[in-house]
Formats: structure tokens, sequence, C-alpha cells
């Protein structure tokens, strides 16, 4: 009887990964190049996944409404000295009825020198299917914070 309880008891502390519609498959490939492309400071394949006029919302670095510029700040700032991580459970997906979606979640920087992941930010960005292509038109980078202890440990057992 023990035994049964022990096993039924694993069994619903066992996450189940949720259903994953299309929609979310092809935005979280695109969130896997894109911040790929950046975490290798590939500016040329990482600036071609943003619409010319992206709006970029930074809570600490403000705003940009081109893209060059925010390229420009990814150079600056982020090359050779951060990487991104997505954070899985909380990336979310929601459709824009004949536009495009809303991909929103937290994520991880770790810094090179280091490897220490200390920060932690949220990040919604709007993604736009225009003949067939997608491209992030609007980005929400926001909350930056100092990660807890417990997401460093989190992130080192990565």
């Amino acid at each position: 009887m023990l035994t049964t309880i022990a096993i039924a008891a694993a069994l619903l502390a066992t996450p189940v990964p949720p259903p994953t519609d299309p929609l979310t498959t092809e935005i979280g490939t695109l969130d896997t190049k894109v911040f790929d492309a950046y975490n290798r400071c590939d500016l040329p394949a990482f600036s071609g996944y943003f619409d010319p006029k992206v709006a970029f919302y930074h809570d600490t670095g403000g705003a940009t409404f081109e893209r060059d510029a925010m390229v420009d700040g990814v150079r600056k700032y982020i090359c050779g000295k951060v990487k991104r991580e997505l954070i899985p459970a909380t990336f979310h997906i929601y459709p824009i009825k004949d536009y495009g979606a809303i991909e929103e979640g937290e994520h991880r920087f770790c810094e090179l020198a280091t490897g220490r992941c200390e920060g932690i930010a949220k990040f919604v960005m709007v993604w736009a299917k225009q003949d067939g292509a997608w491209r992030i038109t609007s980005v929400l980078s926001y909350g930056h914070r100092a990660a807890t202890p417990a997401e460093q440990r989190s992130a080192a057992g990565r």
C-alpha cells in the first residue's frame, strides 16, 4: 500500500509538459535563432529578425525606434560580455489576429568572463508575420534585477 501511494505521489509531482501548439513551436524556434545570433554576436543575422523601425523599450537603457540603433547597443554593451538564456517555464505565446504573435517570458544574463548568471529580466516581443516572414516590431525589456541565490544555483545546474 505504501509503495502504491509513493508511486502515485511521484507521478503527481512530475511536471506534465504543456501541450505545444504550432505557433508556440514556431516562435520558440525563432526565439532560439534570434538569441543564438545575439549570443554569438552575429549582428547581421540578429538584425535580420527585427523590423527596420522596431520600437525597443528598456527600463534602464531607454528607448530606441530604429533597428540599427538597437543593434549598435548590442554591439557596444553585449558582444563579448554577456549571453542571454531563456527561462523556459516563463515562455508564453499569444496570437494576434491577422497580425502575428506576442511572446513573453523571463531571461537571465550570464557574464562570459565569469560564467555567472546574476541578472534576470522580463521581456515582451511583438512578432509580425508579413509576406510569410516573421519580424519583431516591438520589444519591452523590463524588471531588470539581480538573480536571487536560488536562481543563481538553478542557472548553475542548467
